[in-house]
């Protein structure tokens, strides 16, 4: 049985373990062996003021997460995804597909919507996303500084 549930700090641990998994693996490669950078970047995730984080269940286990906040802004009121995966060996079953739409049918009874997130082109959650009907925003540009290189 699958079943979306807003999550909670409670979840904590649950969700910490499922986002390592993923993104250690192929194709992110991320290194979250810091266990305290992993830890203050998901509180920084979970601990906005408009949290909205949601669980997929597959038989009481937790096998993906999407992670992010409700944002108000002049075009409306909008689901703004940091972080969204699947378990890394239940990819391909099309989870992904029924969580995203699951989350669609969901927000409208918040408030909200539109749905805003950003993905890198040469993942597979670009495909992954655009198949689903999400529009790339042409004018849309993303800054990045790292002031450790100077």
């Amino acid at each position: 049985m699958i079943e979306i549930k807003e999550l909670t700090m409670d979840n904590f641990e649950e969700i910490k373990a499922l986002f390592r998994s993923v993104f250690m693996s192929p194709p992110w490669n991320d290194d979250w062996s810091d266990d305290n950078q992993l830890t203050n970047y998901l509180l920084d995730l979970m601990g906005v003021r408009t949290p909205l984080d949601l669980g997929l269940y597959e038989n009481d286990e937790l096998v993906g997460i999407s992670l992010g906040s409700i944002k108000h802004w002049w075009g409306g009121t909008e689901y703004f995804i940091e972080e969204l995966c699947i378990k890394t060996e239940m990819q391909g079953r099309g989870l992904g597909k029924e969580f995203v739409k699951g989350i669609t049918a969901l927000l409208p009874s918040k408030g909200v919507t539109q749905i805003f997130l950003m993905t890198e082109r040469t993942v597979p959650a670009y495909s992954f996303y655009k198949g689903l009907g999400f529009k790339e925003l042409s004018d849309h540009v993303s800054f990045f500084l790292d002031l450790k290189k100077g």
